[in-house]
């Protein structure tokens, strides 16, 4: 199946306005030429219930969710293909609030748990490592905490960030949470990352070594 999704919000509701088209688009994605049974390999089958399909020969059921992130969700299709579309079109980002309203969903907990989904989904799986010149440095995410600046904060999490270097300019990151700033967990929380031809910064060098 090739590039075939909505590029437009007006495109995106003509095409999944209902709980069946959004089963029929998965199916397609699932089975690109066409049914085959997980138990028999049979090529025969028909749509029962709520997006399941039971074959033709052994009349096992499989439904088209079945290890995806849709999984176990009470949630409708539509709107999971609604929060897919506006979290992949906010060249921004977007926040659990912000998908919590734009939704109209009446739990914040909810929103927050498609987005994180949603986001785990979008690392793509044996992605490049980092390489040639890297720098890395910590910093802390939380909201103001009192009488703590900087590493004195305790309730804030501590993340350590890798940067590529792409001429002047930045290139691929990553981040990662740690637990403290000991050598150990900077070296833990870096080495698996980087390729073996990546060549940190003098300033990076310094700081994980604390020269």
């Amino acid at each position: 199946m090739g590039e075939d999704y909505p590029h437009t919000l007006m495109e995106l509701e003509r095409r999944f306005h209902e709980e069946r088209a959004c089963a029929e688009y998965l199916a397609k994605l699932r089975w690109p030429t066409g049914w085959v049974c997980p138990r028999c390999e049979g090529r025969e089958s028909w749509r029962v219930r709520r997006n399941r399909w039971r074959c033709g020969q052994c009349r096992y059921e499989v439904s088209v969710t079945a290890g995806t992130l849709f999984q176990d969700s009470h949630l409708p299709l539509t709107t999971w293909f609604r929060a897919m579309w506006y979290v992949t079109s906010q060249k921004n980002g977007v926040s659990a609030l912000g998908l919590q309203r734009v939704l109209g969903l009446g739990s914040y907990k909810t929103a927050w748990a498609i987005l994180h989904k949603l986001r785990r989904a979008m690392v793509r799986p044996g992605r490049d490592r980092l390489n040639g010149v890297v720098e890395v440095d910590e910093a802390y995410w939380g909201g103001e905490e009192s009488g703590a600046i900087g590493r004195g904060a305790e309730e804030k999490a501590l993340i350590i960030v890798a940067a590529q270097a792409n001429g002047k300019g930045i290139g691929r990151i990553r981040l990662r949470c740690i637990p403290d700033l000991t050598r150990a967990s900077l070296h833990g929380g870096l080495l698996p990352k980087p390729s073996s031809r990546e060549a940190l910064s003098e300033r990076t060098v310094c700081r994980l070594t604390g020269s």
